[in-house]
């Protein structure tokens, strides 16, 4: 897979994307409270994304603007796998969160709750080795 379009972006301007990152980190869990088994489903799959953007950033000065999401998993195995502990580990983890968007976005059915509460455990895993990192 070719890991796509590319961005420089200062190293210091990680924070930006850590804060969108526990943004929707949040707001899975309250969207989780609240029953909006979308809104988690969707929330958990752009947290992932932008704690990919964040560690992109921090170790390597880029970002993906590929149209395609499964291409930050390229990029981030690609340019950090020498810097970050068990990268391509956790890139798999990513994927499978990252996969579920269209089912969330674009099928014609809802997310359901068993779907949803499995999201947030991957969100979480990847969330806390992600933050290992900053």
């Amino acid at each position: 897979m070719n890991a796509g379009k590319t961005q420089e972006i200062a190293e210091s301007q990680y924070h930006i994307y850590l804060g969108k990152a526990k943004e929707f980190y949040q707001t899975m869990y309250s969207a989780e409270k609240a029953g909006n088994w979308n809104a988690v489903g969707l929330n958990g799959v752009h947290c992932v994304i932008s704690l990919i953007d964040t560690l992109l950033v921090r170790y390597s000065g880029i970002r993906s603007i590929s149209e395609n999401h499964m291409a930050v998993i390229e990029l981030l195995t690609s340019s950090a796998t020498s810097r970050l502990k068990d990268v391509r580990k956790k890139s798999q983890l990513a994927r499978r969160v990252i996969a579920r968007k269209n089912l969330v976005a674009y099928e014609n059915r809802r997310f359901m709750k068993g779907e949803a509460l499995d999201m947030i455990k991957r969100v979480e895993r990847f969330y806390r080795w992600a933050s290992d990192h900053f």
